[in-house]
């Protein structure tokens, strides 16, 4: 399994209350979607998706674009999408993975211009404290 030329082709952005409102609690929301997937030949598809992050009441930022898919069965799985709008779990988690690391990056940074909080947990650093089992924690010098 190959993808290739990730594209964007439209970003859609908006903060829905304004700056001075700093809400408690935000729950950002991600979805990835595939729209479209044709076949362009035995081994190669095109397939268009989507990527939303919402953040509820406080704002969204939505992504679209394509890629190319190129595998053996890449024929057979545009034809199961066309008449079913389903594919296999290994191909459908390669390729929404695939989604999600072009469009993350990119939407941290429209996240930062918005003012909204970045849609991926930031590390927490914490300096003299024990961790807690289960947690790891790396030596800072």
């Amino acid at each position: 399994m190959k993808i290739k030329n990730v594209q964007l082709k439209s970003i859609e952005a908006r903060r829905f209350i304004d700056r001075s409102q700093k809400p408690k609690q935000i729950r950002i929301d991600h979805n990835s979607q595939v729209t479209q997937i044709q076949s362009q030949s035995n081994n190669s598809a095109t397939i268009e998706f989507q990527y939303t992050a919402s953040y509820g009441a406080v704002g969204m930022i939505k992504l679209e674009g394509s890629m190319i898919y190129e595998n053996d069965d890449a024929k057979k799985i545009a034809k199961e999408w066309l008449d079913t709008h389903k594919m296999p779990n290994q191909t459908a988690s390669h390729i929404h993975t695939a989604v999600m690391h072009a469009c993350v990056p990119e939407a941290v940074g429209i996240a930062k211009d918005l003012g909204l909080p970045p849609p991926i947990p930031l590390p927490q650093v914490h300096l003299g404290a024990k961790p807690s089992k289960g947690q790891f924690s790396p030596e800072v010098a």
